[in-house]
């Protein structure tokens, strides 16, 4: 019989996890670029919704377009200082890669400097206390507002990638930057743009961790990156759809192993799931088999 309180835990959870790979792949299938540097602005951007309704006095949703804006700049600076230098280079990928590396770990050191090695919390009252009843299960205000916002932005994606101008030219920078760039799309310019949606796609997904547990930490980004890099791989590299249905499988895995094994076995089980679906569909849910030229 499944609990459907954790049904909805893992609903909840999963949306955050889709809604940060998103905007790690986005910038992958677009770009052809990992950045790396995308785990920091999920840290980052979550000491910054505390800071805005701790000591700003904003309310968290006030907070939350503040946050989506702040992500979106930081992703400007990581494409002007960790990928367009090197874009010239033969070995721009791995380059980038290492720089976006780099520039986390600067981006890192600056929130220590700031806030110092503790956890961070919101204010006591900055929750509001309302809880329905959903099937027989208990559901909070907040986790409904996560859900929400989640499938707002990332339906709001995919309006954007498949009906705006903006959108065809991240299509035609995916599948030709030289072709685009001779039909005239702005190239240098489709790219900053996704690399600032993908980043306060992220920053927004630290938000939302951070209201769903009530804490923020330093290694959050490291703790989620290998799952948002899992996630990625097993919906398919570059593909939306399958960053989403990868988070929510991720979060479903989880809740229903430390509900039914135990906490400790979480990640493991969570993990193998996952690889398992690499060997029965290597290139992901939704990826596309390429075929070997000879």
């Amino acid at each position: 019989m499944i609990d459907i309180q954790q049904l909805f835990n893992g609903l909840f959870i999963g949306s955050i996890y889709a809604l940060f790979a998103i905007g790690f792949t986005l910038v992958f299938g677009v770009l052809d670029r990992l950045n790396l540097a995308h785990p920091a602005v999920f840290a980052v951007s979550a000491f910054v919704g505390i800071e805005l309704v701790e000591v700003g006095g904003l309310s968290i949703w006030t907070a939350l377009p503040v946050v989506f804006v702040v992500g979106g700049v930081l992703g400007l600076v990581i494409e002007r200082v960790a990928f367009r230098p090197l874009k010239g280079r033969p070995d721009a990928h791995f380059a980038g890669l290492i720089s976006s590396i780099a520039l986390a770990g600067m981006f890192i050191a600056l929130l220590q400097w700031r806030y110092g090695p503790n956890t961070r919390r919101f204010p006591a009252d900055s929750f509001p206390d309302t809880r329905f009843e959903v099937l027989g299960a208990q559901v909070t205000a907040v986790q409904v507002s996560i859900l929400v916002i989640s499938v707002l932005l990332v339906l709001g994606l995919g309006v954007v990638v498949t009906r705006t101008r903006l959108g065809r030219g991240m299509r035609a920078v995916a599948e030709n930057p030289t072709a685009a760039r001779v039909l005239g799309v702005n190239v240098d310019r489709v790219t900053s743009t996704t690399f600032a949606i993908s980043s306060a796609l992220g920053a927004v997904a630290g938000a939302l961790f951070a209201m769903n547990v009530n804490s923020a930490q330093l290694g959050m980004g490291t703790a989620i990156e290998l799952k948002g890099l899992a996630v990625i791989i097993v919906g398919g590299m570059g593909s939306l759809p399958g960053a989403l249905v990868g988070g929510l499988l991720l979060g479903f895995a989880e809740v229903f192993t430390v509900q039914y094994v135990g906490s400790s076995w979480r990640d493991l089980v969570a993990f193998g799931l996952l690889f398992l679906i690499l060997v029965l569909r290597p290139q992901g849910l939704f990826g596309k088999r390429k075929v070997r030229e000879v």
